[in-house]
């Protein structure tokens, strides 16, 4: 399948701009690939403060996203998904009946290619959005700003979906339905990252 998603709401970078920071903390914790959102997570509040801001990985000075970002949105798409029980005409999800299917998505659904590049509208700029971090640690209630480059609303990212399976091909399309409500990249719980997509 060919993917074209449009962004509704901008896209928050991922990647720490410090690439020591990158190298010596986030990628040691990520020996499985987990998605750069959750390697972030993992480090706590004072360590992304410590980071600064987070950025696109560039290719010619061009913004792009990872594959394993569109995998890890449809990991999240599906755990979410999968608590919704009963028949389709019940209100339930095909993704509650898939089992394992953290291991279905990284061993059965593959997504092309490595580097996926983000083509903003013409005359678009990158802007940055900054945030409270909040966290509950044993000294009490921490709060932190976070600041993130932001891809403007309107921005598209093409990629080809290869599926062994064809029955997965309706669980990708529920996934990709599921973006208007929860999106990709930072702070997707606030809507920022939502997207529309469509089949070319």
């Amino acid at each position: 399948m060919k993917i074209k998603i449009t962004l509704l709401e901008e896209l928050l970078g991922t990647a720490s701009a410090d690439r020591e920071v990158h190298e010596k903390y986030i990628a040691s914790l990520a020996p499985d690939a987990k998605s750069t959102e959750e390697e972030v997570a993992a480090l706590g509040v004072e360590a992304v403060t410590t980071a600064g801001m987070t950025v696109f990985p560039r290719i010619d000075g061009r913004p792009f996203v990872w594959d394993y970002q569109i995998k890890g949105f449809f990991k999240d798409a599906c755990g979410m998904l999968s608590r919704v029980k009963g028949t389709k005409k019940e209100g339930g999800t095909a993704s509650a009946n898939l089992k394992a299917y953290k291991k279905v998505i990284d061993g059965l659904i593959f997504v092309k290619p490595r580097k996926i590049l983000i083509e903003m509208p013409t005359g678009a700029l990158m802007g940055n959005c900054q945030r409270p971090l909040r966290a509950q640690t044993a000294q009490g209630e921490r709060i932190a700003l976070a600041n993130s480059e932001a891809i403007p609303a309107g921005s598209q990212i093409t990629f080809e979906v290869v599926t062994f399976d064809k029955a997965h091909e309706s669980l990708v399309h529920e996934w990709l339905d599921y973006g208007m409500f929860r999106g990709l990249g930072q702070w997707r719980n606030s809507g920022k990252g939502a997207f529309e997509w469509e089949e070319v």
